[in-house]
């Protein structure tokens, strides 16, 4: 009994000094992605001279006038423009991509052809390619469309997501019987209407994490826009870009009021993570499982 109790005590040791270890790793993470977060919000409050001299943990009072000098050092910029504009794309693009991959990912799942499997693996390949690699042309044939300077080319291509498609079918495989499929049909159901109503309830926490995921990269993408935007006119503008005008803009250096803009910026991702991070925590390894 003695012996089995030891057995017992050093598993429970290595237990726990496991968890430890893995506690600690976890905190020192944290700190690491929200510590260069917490300095953007302190400088958003100090002077520029502050920020210049000094790296400060708390905040400033300059505050207030960050916010009043943003309009009348740097006139480019209109958060409430850049807000809609982002706005604009971020949403149409994570429906589109979300919903549509979502869509390919069921048939890719639930239906048996015989370019099944090449076609799953084409997908695989396209999501292998760099955006940039094929950049220049996409940039030619939208140029030849006419469609250059508008918000259609970065929202249509969203549809095409092979990432997005490759987590929705490694969840399906998890979650969805097919003997469910198979019943709806006999009821009479619709392909489409048991796609909608039986499949994407079920889906609900891969979509959410795509979703966010999808919403927080198309926020904050700045290469696609600024290829697209040629003309660069202050109505289209998104916030990524504007970001971009200030930091280039060497003649005014205000620090303070830099940072401010920047912390403007991210505060829908902020108060989005805020509200959603439940479904991140939930459903983010729900695409993990081994085929």
């Amino acid at each position: 009994m003695s012996q089995d109790k030891q057995v017992k005590d050093n598993y429970t040791f290595k237990l726990r000094l496991k968890s430890g270890i893995l506690f600690v790793v976890c905190i020192i993470l944290t700190l690491i992605c929200l510590i260069p977060i917490w300095i953007l919000i302190v400088n958003a409050t100090r002077t520029s001279t502050d920020i210049a001299s000094s790296v400060s943990w708390w905040f400033g009072t300059n505050l207030i006038e960050n916010i009043k000098d943003l309009p009348d050092e740097f006139p480019n910029f209109h958060a409430l423009i850049g807000f809609r504009n982002s706005a604009i794309i971020a949403v149409s693009t994570t429906f589109l991509s979300v919903f549509f991959s979502a869509m390919t990912a069921y048939g890719l799942y639930v239906y048996d052809f015989k370019v099944k499997g090449p076609a799953y693996t084409f997908i695989l390949g396209v999501m292998m390619v760099p955006m940039q690699v094929t950049s220049i042309g996409f940039m030619q044939f939208m140029v030849k469309l006419g469609l250059n300077d508008s918000y259609i080319p970065l929202i249509v291509p969203a549809i095409a997501a092979p990432a997005i498609v490759f987590f929705m079918r490694q969840y399906l495989q998890s979650s969805l019987s097919l003997s469910l499929i198979e019943a709806a049909r006999i009821d009479g159901c619709g392909e489409f209407r048991t796609f909608v109503q039986i499949a994407i309830p079920l889906m609900k926490p891969a979509i959410a994490v795509q979703a966010i995921f999808a919403f927080i990269a198309n926020w904050n993408n700045f290469y696609q826009p600024s290829m697209i935007l040629t003309s660069a006119k202050a109505d289209q503008l998104t916030l990524p870009m504007m970001i971009n005008g200030l930091q280039s803009n060497d003649k005014t250096a205000d620090y303070g009021v830099i940072y401010y803009a920047i912390a403007l910026s991210i505060l829908p991702l902020i108060i989005a993570y805020l509200l959603l991070s439940k479904f991140i925590v939930a459903g983010v390894t729900l695409g993990g499982v081994k085929e």
